[in-house]
């Protein structure tokens, strides 16, 4: 009997919105305008680059316009193509809703290897391909406003930025037009880390629930759980080095590109991030145990497993052999359609992606906002905040003294009590509120309606739920 071929990532998203509107009570007209994508744009340009005219590809793709300005990143990659970013703008659009961002779903790529360029040349394709994207106002503060994905980051959103400002020089909210900036450029504190300590705060969210923990076959906190991650990029490095320094996780296998390395007893996450840095791979690192074929670290025992890299790494090849307990999706589409099946019939618990790794896309809205309010988060109500505690401690001090009580309020509760809220602080606090609210929305769902089992299509409810609703109070 010949086996079903592997669905595409972006047939694997349509799978999984089928399994969750089966549950729902939509008019099909309704179903079928939040599935389909609303407009992609192929752009083709050239670029003179070494003596000769480079060619290159990029898509910009709007999957719903319920809410707008649009919403999604921009990723450089050689294998980028209209159905994978198809797929990602249609999880922009759930991921948004999920968290309640006010944004609908768009997603960008450009076909591209980004190590195979310098600097100044990676700036001129990126300046070019911003120009024509922004000429149709798919890049706008207003309509569509991109942000860094896989292969792109400050730099690169950097130059996006001030290409738009050189094209609309009386727009005073220019620098709104992309997120992710670097803050001496309109960026805002706590950007780069925002997907990965979304992913920790998620993880902390989850081991809140008895019950949660529970279905998974876990116990206890966070601490000393053994955790394995695929990617140590961007976001799987600050995921591990928050969970492990915050939270007394223990990093036991990290999967790159070149191999993998296992350490029963935990590898030193940013010693081995700095050799990666240096070296472009994990191979040759003194710590771990080497393994050739890294594949095979996503089927060892852990109690966390996190796909933080590329789509489909969890597939109909391997989803048997997977052996977590708990996998929590900070990547896109790691878990395919097929797999996702024999993880949820085994008891595998998944955190899915379109929550999972929305950490990057709530504190973008953060940015956003901070670039259209033209002010810095917290600069008005930082030192009154530490004035009124001031009162408080020298409040306190005093009665204590009079009471004839020799101690006072210790130094490091002072000073750690007098310290106002300033832009890092008031992010962090912003993505745990809207991390934990989300999580709790999921779970209301998945634990009171019968037919739902799993997570992932309770976000599905959820958020389809929040689409359906802004296309009806638009008159649809």
């Amino acid at each position: 009997m010949l086996k079903k071929p592997e669905p595409t990532f972006r047939e694997s998203v349509d799978l999984m919105f089928n399994r969750a509107v089966a549950l729902m009570d939509l008019p099909p007209g309704l179903e079928e305008k939040i599935r389909v994508c609303n407009a992609t744009y192929t752009v083709r340009f050239g670029v003179r680059l070494r003596g000769q005219i480079k060619t290159f590809t990029g898509y910009r793709s709007v999957h719903s316009e319920h809410m707008e300005p649009v919403k999604g990143g921009i990723r450089y990659a050689t294998a980028v193509n209209q159905d994978e970013v198809e797929a990602l703008a249609a999880l922009m659009t759930y991921k948004c809703a999920i968290v309640e961002a006010p944004f609908g779903g768009s997603k960008g790529g450009l076909c591209i290897d980004p190590r195979e360029y310098e600097e100044h040349e990676l700036e001129l394709v990126t300046r070019r391909f911003a120009y024509e994207l922004a000429k149709r106002d798919l890049i706008s503060p207003s309509q569509n406003v991109p942000a860094p994905d896989m292969g792109t980051g400050e730099r690169e959103m950097a130059w996006i930025a001030d290409q738009y400002s050189r094209m609309h020089t009386t727009d005073i909210n220019a620098r709104a037009c992309v997120t992710g900036k670097p803050p001496h450029a309109g960026g805002i504190q706590g950007r780069v880390e925002a997907t990965g300590r979304g992913v920790q705060y998620a993880l902390r969210e989850f081991f809140r629930h008895a019950d949660d923990k529970k279905k998974a076959g876990l116990q206890g906190t966070l601490e000393g759980k053994k955790v394995i991650v695929q990617g140590l990029g961007n976001v799987g490095y600050h995921a591990a080095k928050f969970l492990t320094e915050e939270d007394g996780a223990k990093v036991i296998g990290v999967i790159e590109r070149d191999g993998g390395l296992y350490d029963k007893d935990g590898l030193d996450i940013e010693g081995l991030h700095r050799y990666i840095s240096q070296h472009g791979g994990v191979k040759g690192y003194y710590s771990g145990e080497y393994v050739v074929d890294s594949r095979h670290l996503l089927e060892e025992e852990c109690d966390v497993l996190i796909p933080a890299a590329v789509e489909g790494v969890i597939n109909m090849n391997n989803a048997e052999r997977v052996k977590a307990k708990l996998i929590i999706e900070a990547a896109n589409g790691p878990v395919t359609a097929p797999a996702d099946d024999v993880l949820r019939k085994k008891g595998t618990v998944i955190i899915p992606d379109m929550y999972a790794n929305a950490g990057g896309v709530t504190v973008s809205y953060f940015e956003w906002v901070k670039n259209l309010s033209h002010i810095r988060f917290g600069r008005m109500q930082r030192r009154q905040e530490e004035a009124r505690h001031q009162l408080l401690v020298d409040e306190i001090n005093r009665v204590l003294g009079e009471a004839g009580v020799e101690a006072k309020l210790s130094a490091s509760f002072t000073e750690a009590y007098l310290k106002g809220a300033g832009e890092l602080e008031l992010v962090r606090s912003g993505l745990d509120d809207t991390m934990r609210t989300a999580y709790q929305a999921m779970r209301e769902v998945w634990h009171e309606h019968d037919d739902v089992t799993d997570l992932r299509t309770a976000a599905y409810l959820v958020s389809i739920k929040r689409v359906a609703e802004s296309y009806q109070a638009k008159g649809l």
